[in-house]
């Protein structure tokens, strides 16, 4: 089986003139079709019987817990798990007489390139047969044993077990005998109609049914299948990524017919949906352990998930409050364009100073030195900055990352951040027992080893020191999906699963040091990478580095799409850049933000948790909401607009808190049982009030939404729409500063909210 993933956030570099051009050529010359499936090719694997079953093994229903395992012989054999609340309804069940176990032995390659990474795995000796040998009870939980084979030869053990969790959770652990079978495959049944959703931050597709799913973090790519970006980045940096790289993927979904299954491992794995009738699991593992869950809803099968997982806190009251603005430059620049906001009166809560460590020219663009410490050059009088904000009630955020570049050439350095870690052996090491430094654009960085207590304790002390000690109330949290899967670390950990745990590990330090600092309430710092049990660690998401375009890959549509599906996978608190990040400035490829686009993206922005700029890359190619007076207009009025419902936003982040909800939702949360909103990609919920369908292509001045059963008013005009009987579509104006919103008639979050947009004069 080949399986190959890349991508890339901050760290594309510029592509040589000839090469690029052979690339637009190619790009040009091909369909869609077929760049998408060489960038992306699995392989189908034939399923196994389950080739001999021992007598002793009895037909029956065994109970475990509030779930009954059902296990029938004829017509061959068949396993099922059930719960006693719904007998009638499978909630797993294997194929009548197919192996719903099988193994084989692997050896993976994987080449790694700046936070992409590229696994080639080579199967040996694979055991697609299983046998029943026995069913038994050990205390709470019921034992299957057999073994695996291949044609009918030789047999290796296996031993798959059930135990309760609690009522609605049910456990399963699968284990191999022989630990050289280093692969593990679970299938089961599926219907044709069955649709998947979550898997973490999934930005091209939201319905998975029909595709193969990989479930390893790394750098979600330049393009991931738009092209010619795609094949230009690949070309020069392996960069591009694919529809299904990304830096928050999470082994969980829930179906179109409330069916959930989650893993808890950590190693690679895969979810294979493409056969109609069944799904097919790899685990690059001799164990394989998750949880089957019973939820009558959606809302249910979340609520149970996010035990697990682990739910957001609530957000502080003035990360909500209003904008959070990114700006760079230094302290003049800062303070002129503040001024330019509040002659506006542009509700803001936080300046975002990302370059508050200073800058360096690359050839990506404007980039930070990774060196954690105020740059005083920089921002001079950076104390009087904060004072001056402080009075107006506008907080100061920054940035930090896990690891540190190793080439400081910068005036006044007080501490060289990658020489303290390395001289106390802090630092990720590769198998010659060196620093393990990673290219990224014109320099190399280093990972800070995070198994190491001694390590987390010092990376602790920077973030007390160095951010909270310069006056921060928040920070970027940014990387945390790009250690090295050959790493060495201190703890001896097997890099292999820890790739992935390394992104909560990250989180986990940065809550770890506010809860120290005594500030945990009050700071609030915003991750992209994560795995499953990132949301009990980090405060924020947001949803990395789209490119400034409108398509469905990287684009602004991905943001949507990457919304939805976090959102269902526990990522309850998740919001992305406003105009998107990267931008490419080449006489042969160029993506520029456009105005247009950021004013649309600042309308989907305003109704999502957290309403944030980002200049980008190169914030000198892009339009920027300071710009022009239109453009500081409009970003002005959308600052309201989201300022307005505030009320509602502290009652659903209260919500998430409480129940793991996300506050953007999709309307399958809502209303699983109109099959019309499974197809929906680009319109959503915000808690239960309020639909949303956002103008996601230019040019466009009216938008076609999708309105379930019921009485909707938009808030724009007043007017009503839908019926109570059946959903309805209806195309409306959208204007731009005007995006399609409609509430639930009579719901009073919807009415306040109208209220609100009127005493401002927004109406």
């Amino acid at each position: 089986m080949l399986s190959r993933a890349g991508s890339i956030g901050r760290t594309w570099r510029a592509v040589g003139l000839k090469y690029l051009a052979a690339v637009v050529l190619l790009a040009a010359a091909l369909s869609g079709a077929l760049v998408a499936f060489l960038v992306w090719d699995g392989q189908a694997h034939a399923s196994g019987s389950v080739v001999g079953v021992s007598r002793g093994v009895e037909a029956g229903v065994y109970r475990v817990g509030g779930f009954a395992v059902v296990v029938e012989r004829g017509g061959g054999f068949t396993l099922s798990v059930r719960h006693r609340s719904d007998p009638g309804r499978v909630l797993w069940g294997s194929l009548p007489g197919e192996s719903f176990v099988s193994a084989a032995r692997g050896d993976e390659t994987v080449e790694q390139s700046r936070g992409h990474f590229f696994v080639e795995d080579e199967v040996d000796d694979p055991r697609p047969d299983q046998t029943i040998d026995s069913v038994g009870r050990e205390g709470e939980s019921l034992i299957i044993e057999g073994r695996l084979l291949n044609g009918g030869n030789g047999g290796v053990e296996y031993e798959l077990s059930f135990s309760p969790v609690d009522e609605d959770r049910l456990r399963f652990e699968v284990e191999v005998g022989d630990p050289s079978y280093d692969r593990v495959y679970l299938t089961y049944a599926s219907s044709p109609e069955e649709r998947f959703f979550g898997f973490g931050a999934q930005y091209t597709y939201l319905d998975l049914k029909g595709h193969e799913v990989p479930i390893f973090i790394q750098e979600q790519g330049i393009g991931r299948g738009e092209q010619p970006i795609t094949w230009a980045a690949d070309w020069e940096a392996d960069a591009g990524g694919t529809p299904y790289t990304s830096g928050a993927s999470v082994p969980h979904y829930v179906t179109s017919e409330m069916r959930s299954l989650f893993l808890e491992n950590y190693e690679y794995s895969s979810f294979d949906l493409r056969q109609e009738d069944r799904v097919r699991v790899e685990v690059f593992s001799s164990r394989v352990a998750g949880q089957i869950l019973n939820g009558g809803t959606p809302s249910e099968l979340i609520e149970q998930y996010t035990e697990y997982s682990g739910r957001m806190r609530q957000l502080p009251h003035w990360m909500l409050s209003g904008a959070v603005v990114g700006l760079q430059g230094g302290t003049e620049r800062v303070i002129r364009l503040y001024g330019e906001l509040e002659s506006f009166d542009t509700p803001v809560a936080a300046l975002w100073l990302q370059d508050w460590v200073g800058q360096r020219e690359t050839s990506f663009g404007t980039q930070l030195w990774w060196n954690w410490e105020l740059d005083e050059n920089h921002y001079p009088g950076w104390d009087s900055l904060r004072e001056r904000l402080e009075k107006d009630g506008v907080r100061l955020m920054t940035y930090i990352g896990p690891w540190f570049a190793d080439d400081i050439d910068k005036t006044k350095t007080e501490r060289n951040l990658f020489q303290e870690a390395a001289k106390r052996g802090y630092l990720v090491k590769d198998r010659d027992g060196r620093p393990y430094t990673v290219e990224t654009t014109d320099f190399s960085a280093a990972f800070v080893d995070l198994s190491n207590p001694e390590a987390r304790d010092w990376i602790k002390g920077v973030i007390k020191e160095e951010l909270l000690g310069s006056g921060a109330s928040g920070w970027m949290a940014d990387f945390g999906e790009g250690l090295p899967y050959d790493a060495v670390l201190s703890s001896g950990a097997d890099p292999k699963s820890y790739h992935n745990r390394y992104a909560e590990e990250w989180a986990e330090v940065n809550r770890e040091a506010i809860r120290e600092a005594g500030r945990e309430g009050d700071v609030v710092f915003f991750n992209r990478s994560g795995f499953t049990k990132s949301p009990k660690y980090s405060t924020l998401f947001w949803l990395g580095d789209q490119l400034v375009d409108w398509d469905e890959h990287d684009g602004i549509k991905s943001a949507v799409t990457g919304l939805l599906s976090s959102g269902l996978s526990g990522y309850s608190l998740q919001h992305s850049d406003i105009g998107g990040y990267t931008a490419i400035d080449h006489p042969l490829l160029e993506y520029h933000r456009s105005k247009e686009l950021l004013m649309r993206w600042t309308e989907l922005a305003a109704f999502t948790t957290v309403f944030r700029t980002h200049e980008g890359n190169r914030p000198e190619v892009n339009h920027q909401v300071y710009s022009d007076e239109e453009s500081l207009r409009h970003f002005s009025r959308l600052a309201k607009v989201y300022a307005a419902w505030e009320p509602y936003r502290r009652e659903l982040v209260r919500e998430a808190a409480e129940r793991g909800l996300p506050v953007v939702r999709h309307p399958f949360i809502h209303y699983p049982e109109d099959s019309e909103v499974y197809g929906l990609e680009y319109q959503f919920m915000v808690g239960s009030e309020f639909m949303v369908a956002p103008v996601l292509d230019p040019g466009e001045r009216s938008v076609e939404v999708y309105l379930p059963a019921g009485r909707w008013v938009h808030v724009w005009s007043g007017e009503g729409y839908g019926s109570p009987e059946a959903g309805v579509r209806v195309t409306v104006e959208s204007p731009i500063g005007e995006p399609a919103v409609f509430y639930r008639e009579g719901s009073s979050a919807g009415e306040d909210f109208r209220d609100e947009l009127r005493a401002e004069g927004l109406l």
